[in-house]
């Protein structure tokens, strides 16, 4: 099979491929240097993209440099990822046509504040390439948080200056 890397409508660049796919073919391999999650952040603290792909409990992540760093997130993909004894495999999960974009879900669970905007364009475009897991407990802890607010300002006792009334009968 030959993947080529070409613009992409969903990012910049993406990987296609130049023959059609079978279901549950292995399409790439995502290669890269290993490290720590902790290094990672440090290397790339002010990076705006990144290509690191965390393995198994997310403590260890590669930093990936080859072709399959070039296929791009979509809700609506034609691909997933399979970790098999530490490597991971980009799997077909249709048949793809030739010369069609290869695309997963990225599924992100780490991003700090980043909203990690998803242009795929899929009709059921969730919007973000975190996980549904993901975006589930940043709107709980959404909510959590506007709760803490609400009820923050409904106890803020009054400044000094709202306390004080003024007696007219002593004045």
């Amino acid at each position: 099979m030959g993947l080529i890397i070409r613009s992409s409508a969903i990012h910049a660049a993406g990987c296609y491929t130049t023959t059609a796919v079978r279901k549950g073919a292995r399409v790439a391999e995502y290669t890269g240097h290993r490290l720590s999650k902790d290094e990672a952040d440090t290397s790339y603290e002010d990076s705006p993209i990144t290509y690191l792909f965390g393995l198994g409990d997310g403590t260890i992540v590669i930093d990936g440099h080859c072709m399959a760093m070039f296929i791009n997130h979509s809700c609506d993909a034609n691909c997933e990822t399979r970790e098999v004894k530490g490597r991971v495999w980009i799997a077909a999960i249709r048949k793809i046509e030739a010369g069609e974009e290869i695309t997963y879900d990225y599924c992100l669970y780490d991003g700090g504040d980043d909203h990690a905007i998803c242009n795929c364009g899929a009709k059921k475009c969730r919007g973000t390439m975190y996980s549904p897991e993901e975006v589930l407990r940043r709107k709980a802890a959404a909510r959590k948080a506007a709760k803490k607010s609400a009820k923050k300002k409904r106890t803020k006792r009054p400044s000094a200056r709202n306390r004080y009334v003024r007696n007219e009968a002593a004045a």
